[in-house]
């Protein structure tokens, strides 16, 4: 049935299930029975988790006779009487953490999380790349090899270059002559090994392409599929996809023997293919659909799509109406570019923490780094560098990305905005995934400890002449006073840099009263923030020696106001009446 089922006996627990069944609608729902172990029971076999608000103690022992597995079993969560904590007591790394903090956030109480890896934060190895698709070919070895990983025991790690996998501590790595457990990473059926544990994972790394006559067998797709894979010892979990061209997009016994496997059908138009170059080309071919090749080009055109480049590693195979080919995809790597926020931890987005935890290199400003280091796990690699080096780091960050690693590149505030965004992207190209976290930007901060004075139209200018001439920047600051807006004034003013900010505002006061609002804000969200709400006339007679590079200047419009302390611009509301 999935979703999550919920569970509550006392009114207290009613009344919180309530909460969790209004914060979720599309997902949980409340589970009753004529006694609660029944509500219990039913929940546990129909969901695909349980939040109970049941003692742990009498959850368990309810559930105990149902349990297959930990890889199966539905993920379960207990949270107590006076809803202070929330325990993860079933499949933490099945969802079960996860779900923990989610109730977490909606009862307002303590996740509790108890698994090895999450304690000491590493990554846990049962969900080991399983964003990317990578699946565990056998989870009998998950518990030794996890212990020796924890442990510190050296531990080697085969077959992971290129992937963009989530970091593991020091002591994992490709360079362990003896190692005391094995981490190995293949599209290849791995031969049963004895002595040191090992646990594999099969990426999703291939592509079937195939081809037929009409009205061809699902059973003779299926079956020349299934021995092109065993023949070249590569594993079906890895297969990601089944490619054709787009006249067989329909055809039902290849549409069969896909669905039978669990794989997508990609199709391609036939001149798509024709411009693949292929070992085998068939001029009969050609002439009956316009492409001289359909299983080799489709798999090699459909794993070019879904990785960076692709390889033929079975060439075209014939059964009596139907063609097969596998291509093995090259990954792209991944770029994370996350904002941090103004600072405070609270103001951190839970999304940029993910991307962080994800990350196996972290790349930033030294001192943006240093505030979230305690957040990275074990085995990050982290590229730090100072003030005025914006462009080293994109190009960094884009490299290591086109390397095959997981990267976060961070910044303050929001990283699309005078941050590390664009600069990155820039560079970027379309052998790299991109992940965009915002965060909340100065300008933000500020106009929440200011007031409302974002309310209306806004538009940020920077001050900062050293990447654009100041020509351009006063004919912007005159387009903004023109069209009368409330501006928000990044890089206002540093040591080397003391008159740009003044001569903004003496281009503002030509179109503004004196007496229009400016607030500024100074270490907005940081120790030591300071947030004061002047005039224009004050700013201009001196106060704007204040003002430094951690200090975001908003200046209002025509509209704006001071109403009881606070920086108001207006929406316009009161006119519609």
């Amino acid at each position: 049935m999935g979703g999550i089922g919920v569970i509550a006996v006392t009114a207290s627990g009613r009344a919180a299930a309530r909460r969790l069944v209004a914060a979720w609608p599309d997902e949980a729902e409340a589970v009753s029975g004529e006694r609660p172990a029944d509500a219990l029971r039913a929940a546990f076999t129909r969901h695909s988790a349980v939040v109970s608000f049941l003692a742990v103690g009498a959850t368990v022992r309810v559930l105990a006779p149902l349990l297959a597995g930990k890889h199966t079993d539905p993920p379960v969560v207990c949270v107590d009487e006076s809803l202070r904590f929330a325990v993860a007591v079933l499949g933490g790394h099945h969802g079960g953490n996860d779900l923990a903090h989610r109730v977490a956030a909606v009862l307002g109480c303590t996740p509790v999380v108890t698994t090895a890896s999450d304690t000491v934060a590493a990554t846990p190895l049962d969900s080991y790349g399983a964003d990317l698709g990578l699946t565990v070919a056998d989870p009998a070895p998950l518990a030794s090899v996890g212990a020796a990983v924890l442990s510190g025991d050296p531990v080697r790690l085969e077959g992971a270059a290129g992937w963009p996998l989530p970091p593991l501590p020091e002591n994992v790595g490709p360079d362990v002559p003896h190692p005391a457990a094995v981490i190995r990473v293949t599209d290849r059926i791995a031969a049963p090994r004895g002595g040191v544990p090992t646990v594999v994972y099969h990426p999703p790394s291939l592509v079937v392409g195939v081809g037929s006559a009409r009205d061809v067998p699902a059973e003779e797709v299926g079956t020349l599929v299934d021995a092109a894979l065993a023949d070249a010892g590569l594993a079906p979990r890895s297969v990601r996809a089944v490619a054709t061209i787009d006249l067989k997009s329909a055809e039902p016994g290849i549409l069969a023997a896909a669905e039978a496997r669990g794989l997508p059908v990609l199709d391609y138009p036939a001149a798509e293919l024709a411009a693949v170059a292929v070992p085998n080309p068939s001029e009969v071919v050609r002439a009956e659909v316009g492409t001289p090749s359909v299983a080799e080009a489709a798999a090699l055109r459909a794993a070019t799509d879904l990785g960076s480049a692709a390889e033929l590693v079975v060439p075209k195979r014939k059964s009596a109406n139907a063609t097969v080919a596998v291509a093995r995809l090259h990954p792209r790597g991944r770029l994370a570019v996350v904002g941090l926020g103004p600072g405070a931890r609270d103001l951190l987005p839970p999304r940029a923490v993910d991307e962080l935890r994800r990350a196996s290199v972290v790349v930033g400003l030294d001192q943006y780094v240093a505030q979230i280091r305690d957040l990275l796990r074990p085995g990050t690699r982290v590229l730090a560098s100072g003030l005025g080096r914006e462009e080293e780091r994109a190009g960094t960050a884009v490299r290591e990305a086109r390397a095959g690693a997981a990267v976060a590149l961070v910044g303050s505030g929001d990283a699309g905005v005078y941050a590390m965004a664009s600069p990155a992207l820039d560079l970027a190209g379309p052998d790299i995934d991109v992940v965009g976290v915002p965060g909340i930007t100065a300008a933000v901060a500020a106009a929440g400890l200011l007031g409302a004075p974002l309310g209306h139209d806004h538009a940020y200018v920077s001050l900062s002449d050293l990447h654009t001439p100041w020509e351009v920047i006063e004919r912007r600051i005159r387009a903004v006073a023109n069209g009368d807006f409330t501006v928000c004034l990044y890089n206002p003013r540093s040591r080397n840099r003391d008159w740009q900010l003044t001569r903004a505002l003496d281009i503002l006061a030509e179109h503004r009263p004196p007496e229009t609002p400016v607030g500024y804000v100074r270490n907005a969200s940081r120790e030591g923030e300071r947030t004061v709400l002047t005039t224009l006339a004050a700013m201009r007679a001196g106060e704007t020696a204040a003002v430094d590079m951690f200090t975001v200047v908003l200046v209002g419009g025509s509209t704006s106001r001071a109403v009881a302390g606070r920086f108001v611009t207006p929406r316009g509301y009161r006119w519609r009446e």
